[in-house]
């Protein structure tokens, strides 16, 4: 299986990335799975999902900059696995600057400012930091980019910071206007017109993008869902989904099945 790959910066990403908020339990659907979740991924469940990946042609990786994954990575890596690794800062361990120390740490690729952090710094209008991050970011080597669920954090950033590569996501489910960070059980909503409104911004971003949160957190029909990133995935573009195969062991041969699929059907 392949489904080919994308540049972004130095990188060659294929376009089918793995996501890491399942292995670190972030369901986007309660409390009770996100526990679950954190129960059935192991360090060996979590390797055995990164082997299994780069089988199926899947070279990237995306998860956050904490001491959980940075571990298990590097635990991966010296056993001799090769997924490089794309790392989210993370507002819930502390600054921005954390994050990008733990992503260069941890071995990073690339690193990319918290979608959650860059909603809630727009809505204070307090994006100073921004560029300087991304510069930092780029000191250490590494691809940078900026995530976000709110499609005016792309319009800023598209005058305002250069950078290699944006995080998209289809839905602003819980907007973050008084906190960056997600909490468990908080009140999410996934309507269609956000994926609209996120896609109508993508088509004119000068970066590449990586659509996530296509699914909805586990919402959405899958054939429907990967047929719609087909429909609005450009060339230069990549989707990054997680998956949980408690109940569906071979969930992610699947996904990447339907992604080869409806990029065919697309044409894309």
């Amino acid at each position: 299986m392949s489904v080919g790959t994308i540049g972004i910066g130095h990188l060659d990403v294929s376009r089918f990335i793995l996501g890491g908020n399942p292995f670190s339990g972030f369901s986007h659907q309660s409390p009770a799975v996100d526990l679950e979740m954190r129960r059935y991924y192991t360090t060996n469940r979590i390797k055995e999902t990164l082997k299994r990946a780069e089988e199926l042609g899947i070279t990237t990786h995306i998860s956050r900059a904490d001491h959980h994954v940075m571990r298990v990575l590097l635990e991966y890596w010296d056993e001799g696995g090769s997924i490089q690794w794309i790392a989210q800062t993370c507002p819930l361990l502390g600054s921005i600057s954390l994050g990008i120390k733990n992503a260069i740490d941890g071995g990073a690729k690339a690193c990319f400012i918290h979608g959650g952090l860059m909603d809630y710094l727009l809505a204070h209008n307090d994006l100073d930091e921004v560029p300087v991050a991304i510069a930092r970011i780029r000191e250490a080597g590494m691809a940078a980019g900026i995530a976000g669920h709110n499609p005016k954090v792309f319009e800023w950033a598209e005058d305002n910071v250069g950078v290699d590569f944006y995080m998209c996501s289809y839905y602003d489910s819980a907007p973050r206007d008084e906190r960056a960070e997600h909490v468990a059980g908080m009140e999410e909503r996934f309507v269609p017109e956000d994926r609209e409104a996120m896609v109508r911004v993508i088509r004119g971003l000068s970066r590449p993008a990586i659509h996530y949160k296509v699914m909805a957190g586990g919402r959405n029909d899958p054939k429907e869902a990967f047929a719609f990133v087909a429909k609005h995935l450009r060339p230069e573009d990549a989707v990054c989904v997680g998956i949980y195969t408690k109940d569906r062991p071979n969930m992610l041969e699947e996904n990447v099945e339907l992604l080869e699929m409806s990029l065919r059907e697309a044409r894309v």
